[in-house]
């Protein structure tokens, strides 16, 4: 089956292949905010201190909630709203732009004990 032959429904076979990206980006994107957000909590701070959680909450989350994120906005866009393939693509990456954004904002937080100093 060529790129260029169409489904029963019309739609070109690229968008399989469209979905399945959307999936992979939205796990690289998990991966690297967990690995740049999450670092100094799992590497530990003063003394050794380490946040287990990060690894037990926040990676699941990251690397399995970012590709449902990625998907569910490509099928979204490109699906119900019937957007041309190009939009759905930008409106897919300017979310998990945000997405990603938002991770490391959290991921901030979290580890906010093992990378600033004490009050002394």
């Amino acid at each position: 089956m060529t790129l260029r032959e169409r489904y029963g429904d019309g739609k070109p076979a690229a968008l399989g292949w469209a979905g399945c990206l959307a999936v992979v980006g939205g796990f690289l994107v998990g991966a690297a905010v967990w690995t740049a957000g999450a670092g100094p909590g799992v590497r530990g701070g003063l003394e050794g201190e380490r946040d287990l959680s990060l690894v037990y909450v926040e990676l699941p989350l990251l690397l399995f909630g970012m590709p449902a994120l990625a998907l569910a906005v490509w099928a979204l866009v490109s699906g119900v709203l019937r957007a041309r393939e190009g939009a759905a693509a930008l409106v897919m990456v300017a979310v998990l732009a945000l997405a990603a954004w938002a991770g490391m904002e959290w991921l901030d937080v979290r580890t906010a004990p093992f990378t600033r100093g004490g009050p002394w």
